[in-house]
Order: C-alpha cells, then structure tokens, then sequence
C-alpha cells in the first residue's frame, strides 16, 4: 500500500525532536510539510507586526532547512478546515501527523480534523512534544481537577517519571527514503508571504532584535549552556541595567514557536548540571520556568475560559474599573512615570521584556495603581509580546494581579524606586525615552520634582515635553490595597485571612508625584480610579462589594503605622525627608526584591530561558 504523509506543522517549527514528524516519515512513500497560514486572520487577529515578522522567520529557516534535505515547506492560505479536503484529495493523502496541541482552541480545532480525516480515510498520528509532561496524567494523579499551587504541581510531577527522551534531528536518508517531487511552480503556489503581503506596512521598521527560526534557537541555546557558572550553582544573577536588555541568549520566543524543543533544553540543563556536579541528580528548582510553563498549560487545558473572567473558576471576580483612557497610556507609554513608559516602549518596538518588567507594569495596570482588569493587559501583550502563550499569558496576569495562584496583594512595585534601584544610572530610561536624556540621574525617574530650572536645561518641561504622572501613585496604591483586603475578606476559601489585620494601609514610597489633574506637586490629586465606571463582574461566579471609596479609605500612614510628614510648602521636600522617605522606600523594595527571590521558582509571562 501507498503510503502519502502530511505532516502538519503549528507550533512545533523545527526540525529536531519532533515525534509527529517522524511518524510522518516512518515507511512513507511521499512526504509534504504543510503550514497553514489564513491571511485574513492575519489582518483581523490582535497580533502586532513583530510577532508576525517572527513567525515569518521561523517559517523561511524551517523551509531552508528542508531544502537542504531536497524537500520544501508547503504555506498553504485559508482555513484548516476548507484546505484540508482538497489537499487530502489532490494528494491523495493516506497518513497526518501533528504535534499534540493541549490548549482548549487547539483542541477543538484538532478534534474536528480527525473526524474530517477519518472521514476521507485519513489515518492520524497525534504526537506530544510541546510540554515535558503528559497534561492529562497530571490531572489524573490530582484527583481528576488540575493543581492549583505550584507547590502541589510539583509534588505530583516529583512523582512522574523523567520526561522523554528528545528524539535526533530530520537526516537526509530519512527524507530520501520518501522524496516527494516538487512543482516548478511551487514557489508561486506556496511561498511564505512577505508581512506586505499580510497588511503591515514596513516603511521604518527597525531591524530584528529576535531572529526567528530553529537555527537562531539552537545558537541560542549552545550560548545559553556555556554559563556553566549558574547551572552548576543554581545561582540567578541579580537583575541590573544590563538584565534589562535583549540578551543573545534568550530563549522564550524560541519556546513559545516551537524553534526550540523543551525537552532538549531540559536534558541539555540536566546533563551540564550533572557533568559538572559530578553526577548529582539536579533538583526540580533548575527547571523552575519549565515547570511553571507546564503548571499554567496544566491549569488551563481543560478550561476554554482562562483567559477571561467571565466563566473562569479559578479566577477571583474583583471588580475592575473600566478606564480606556488610562489603559491607553499605559499601553502606549505615556503614563508620566519613566519606568513603566521605558518599559512599555521597549515592549511596543522588541517584541520583549525583563519578566521583573513585566512584573511591575502588570502590577501598575492592575492592582497597584491603575485597578484596570488583567483581561486588559493579556490582550496588549498578545500582542505585542515575541513570547506571548495563551496558556502562560493568561495565567500569568491572574498571577500578577493576584486573580489567581496568588495572595500576596499587599506588596506593590513603587514605579520609581523599583526602577531607580533596578538601573540607578537611568540609562535604561535614557534609550527608550530620549526626550528625558538630559536629566540628571537624581530626577530621571521622577522628573516632576526636578526644579523648573532643571527641566528647561534637560529641555524637557513635565506637562509640556513629557506627561505629568497619570496618577498619585501612593494614593492610588493605598487605596487599591484595600480595595484588594476588601475583596480577600470575603473569600472563605483564602488560607491568608490570618495576614489580612497585619496588612499595612501603605507602604512606604517616594514623594507622591503631581499628577494630570494637578498643577503642583503639593496636595494629593483626586484618583482617576474614583472616577472610573467599574466593570461587571461575571454572574458565573461569586462576586464581591463594590471597593471603598477615597472619602472612606483610612487615613494615609507609613507602613510603621506612623503618620506621614506632611510635604514643604510647595510640593518639595528637604534633603533630611527625602533621606527619610528613600529608606523607607529602599526597606519596601527590600521586601519586594526578597519576593522576586523566592518567585524565581514562581511564574513569570516569559517562558524558561530568558532571565538566565
């Protein structure tokens, strides 16, 4: 019998450990590689233009690649389910194969090819290899519900066995064994389009940062093992200026895209850790982004609403405000606050970064300042983020706007102190806000407390060349605490309630900033959160009463409990109170900076490899 395989690639763009792709080939006569691209969806779906330019790269290295094997890559336009028949018949197609998709679109997508295939007399071969683990058993071992605490994730993955083995690269005799004759005029019929072709217009589009594609990801990895250093010790780097940057080691996209196979940089940590501590068996905490990666595709697999609240069980229902227009600062940079601006500007023109970056702008928008939904911020950086998984992204935004997985609401990143203890220099914020470069290093994370002779020597005047800050944030942030208690007091499930009367009414910050709606620095300007229309929570699921108000909120006191001094007449502060308040603000970061110690084992939007 004839045997004609298709083998479908999705995520998965490699060569290299690739199971569904070596059943394709496994007694085949002929053998095509299919990726199916829509070009409407490309237009319509909420993917920006670097992510695209990657897929795009993957796609033409994955094509390079075959061709070295005397085969091709065959982009085919539409919909799977309206290419699918006429390539079955016209290639008389007698076996598919693709990887194991274990997202609930996925699923569905996959379940409704299989029927199509069987159907046409199609046999399919479905392959995992996109997580460490098998999803399912996780599930299984967890009495049929998905662990909801990394602790108890790893607890049962302790228990499994070592993930398979990857599987060798694609060889040559492999693909003659079934060599498949191509068209003269394949290139026309199934090139990979230009991002022209799909909409995007490319005057000015700066050079990628992120090469896409399986031969970038495999550099990128043999680098990535030479810091022999941190694997043999388990020691993280501190985050610094340069952590801040897009590092040539970094691995996320790779993973995220299939470039780079999981298992081969799980055995590849495994085997150095071991070669250099003399055969020691490595603990799970080496793999600590890995697993958070296979704990957030574990709590999601089964449940097509992860990413919203509305139908999500294990999302808390807080009553988020609606705020466009201060979602649309944040997204755009031009909040007032250098940090969280850099941040996302260098978000909006890489496609990355720092996940401690993340950290704090998921913070800024959700609970810490702004009380806008995390559904919100997912859906920015699904777009704009190289990384961006639905299942890590998703999950990720619970986490960090403590929706999920997490309970610590208290600790808030303060966006000047975090950045300022982060990059002291403010080069960082130098190279993505240039209009601010000629600030001297004591106010370029708060330029509004630069005297005004200050700011007409940078040429930069707050409120004219840069915006004021969007919102007060010691303010904001008190006022959202207990917003967060209030919401918490009323889940008899949370094993924190004990915490909540020790929990301070604010901590610790830098001198409140003058803000859009006021004209000094002196005085706390009114929230834009009391103003704002708050969300419906979902009906599916128990909701909780509406946050207090600024007029009922406790009175503002240091995080000692002391009240604070009241600001100089003026706005500005003596050097004696700005020592004062920087302790305070430096024991806060302290207290933060120790979390993101311990929450290097816990999740971050980026997937393993890139914080190293």
């Amino acid at each position: 019998m004839v045997v004609n395989s298709v083998h479908w690639f999705r995520k998965g763009l490699r060569l290299h450990d690739n199971p569904a792709l070596q059943e394709a080939l496994n007694g085949a006569d002929t053998v095509r590689c299919v990726y199916i691209l829509d070009p409407w969806f490309a237009g319509a779906a909420n993917v920006g233009i670097n992510r695209w330019r990657f897929l795009l790269e993957a796609l033409e290295d994955l094509d390079n690649s075959l061709k070295k094997l005397n085969s091709r890559l065959f982009v085919v336009r539409g919909q799977p389910t309206d290419v699918f028949p006429r390539l079955l018949k016209e290639w008389k197609v007698t076996r598919l194969t693709f990887e194991y998709d274990p997202e609930p679109y996925g699923k569905e997508r996959d379940g409704a090819i299989m029927k199509m295939a069987q159907e046409f007399g199609v046999e399919t071969i479905v392959r995992n290899s996109h997580t460490l683990y098998n999803l399912d058993r996780i599930i299984e071992m967890n009495n049929n519900s998905p662990p909801l605490t990394f602790k108890r994730f790893q607890t049962i993955v302790s228990r499994l066995e070592l993930p398979r083995r990857p599987l060798p690269p694609i060889t040559q005799q492999q693909m003659d064994k079934c060599r498949t004759k191509m068209a003269d005029n394949h290139d026309q019929l199934y090139s990979i389009p230009s991002l022209e072709e799909l909409g995007f217009r490319t005057e000015g589009l700066p050079p990628a940062i992120w090469q896409g594609g399986e031969s970038e990801a495999l550099d990128r990895l043999n680098k990535h093992l030479d810091k022999k250093v941190w694997v043999a010790n388990l020691e993280h780097p501190r985050v610094n200026t340069c952590s801040l940057y897009a590092s040539p080691t970094g691995l996320s996209p790779y993973l995220r895209f299939g470039c780079l196979s999981c298992r081969v940089l799980y055995y590849n940590l495994r085997e150095l850790y071991m070669k250099l501590r003399k055969r020691c068996s490595p603990p799970l905490s080496l793999f600590g982004q890995l697993l958070w990666r296979e704990f957030f595709y574990t709590a999601a697999t089964n449940n097509p609403n992860f990413d919203r609240m509305d139908g999500n069980p294990i999302c808390v229902q807080i009553p988020w405000d609606q705020n466009p227009e201060a979602l649309a600062k944040w997204a755009e940079g031009r909040t007032g606050f250098p940090w969280i601006d850099a941040i996302m500007t260098q978000l909006r023109q890489e496609g990355w970064i720092h996940h401690l970056a993340r950290h704090a702008v998921a913070c800024f928008l959700t609970r810490g300042d702004l009380w806008v939904s995390w559904e919100s911020g997912m859906r920015v950086f699904e777009e704009l983020l190289l990384d961006a998984d639905w299942s890590v992204n998703a999950g990720s935004w619970m986490w960090l706007s403590c929706s999920a997985f997490f309970q610590q609401f208290f600790h808030c990143y303060c966006p000047v102190g975090f950045g300022r203890r982060t990059d002291p220099s403010g080069d960082y914020i130098r190279r993505y806000i240039p209009i601010l470069k000629d600030y001297p290093n004591r106010y370029i994370y708060e330029p509004w407390n630069a005297p005004e002779s200050v700011q007409k020597a940078a040429n930069c005047v707050v409120g004219v060349n840069y915006p004021k800050p969007m919102i007060n944030h010691a303010e904001g942030s008190r006022l959202n605490i207990e917003r967060m208690k209030q919401v918490y007091q009323q889940l008899s499930h949370y094993r924190g309630l004990s915490l909540l009367a020790s929990v301070p009414t604010i901590q610790e910050e830098a001198e409140p900033p003058m803000t859009d709606e006021s004209q000094t620095s002196s005085g706390p300007a009114q929230s834009p959160l009391s103003r704002s229309k708050p969300s419906s929570p979902s009906s599916s699921c128990p909701t909780f009463a509406e946050s207090p108000s600024p007029t009922t909120a406790p009175t503002q006191t240091s995080s000692l409990g002391q009240r604070r001094k009241a600001p100089r007449e003026g706005g500005r502060k003596s050097e004696e109170e700005e020592r004062e308040e920087a302790g305070g603000e430096e024991r806060m970061e302290e207290d933060v900076e120790q979390d993101e110690e311990r929450m290097e084992e816990e999740p971050s939007e980026e997937t393993a490899g890139q914080q190293q």
